[in-house]
């Protein structure tokens, strides 16, 4: 996972182990602005309304499979790995949310990065039964990357 302003590598690694794979895969990750999450989230969903975490997947149907870079040549960048797609984070979101909350900014941070490359490896919450699995991989790999509520 890229992102110039902040340091998920503790989660990218905790994503590795779980990740089924014959190559490297890469995601990347933004921090923005309202304005810019907004124009996003209208843009893209139709929604006119600031949202604190949008994902943009490159590949459909990988939900629990394992991937390989054959199947998926236009998605390898230039290193050989395979790119996954975007996760876009609101920054003020995130930090009202901490204190929503009750957890730190880092926290949140994280875990809307975790929310947004689930949503990227094809999990979703639109069912309670998919709701259910989706939380247990966000809180799995929160707890890999040693990141708790605090």
């Amino acid at each position: 996972m890229e992102c110039e302003d902040y340091d998920f590598s503790p989660v990218e690694k905790a994503f590795q182990r779980e990740v089924k794979a014959d190559c490297g895969v890469t995601a990347e990750v933004v921090i923005t602005d309202e304005e810019e999450i907004r124009r996003l989230n209208n843009e893209m969903r139709k929604v006119d309304a600031v949202t604190d975490v949008l994902s943009f997947p490159t590949l459909d149907g990988i939900l629990g499979k394992k991937l390989k870079k054959k199947n998926f040549p236009s998605d390898v960048d230039e290193n050989g790995d395979l790119f996954i797609g975007s996760v876009a984070i609101c920054e003020k979101r995130a930090k009202e949310q901490a204190e929503e909350y009750g957890h730190g900014y880092e926290r949140e941070l994280n875990y809307l990065a975790v929310h947004g490359v689930c949503h990227l490896l094809g999990y979703d919450h639109m069912t309670d039964g998919d709701k259910v699995k989706m939380r247990a991989m966000e809180e799995k790999i929160l707890t890999k990357a040693g990141i708790e509520r605090k």
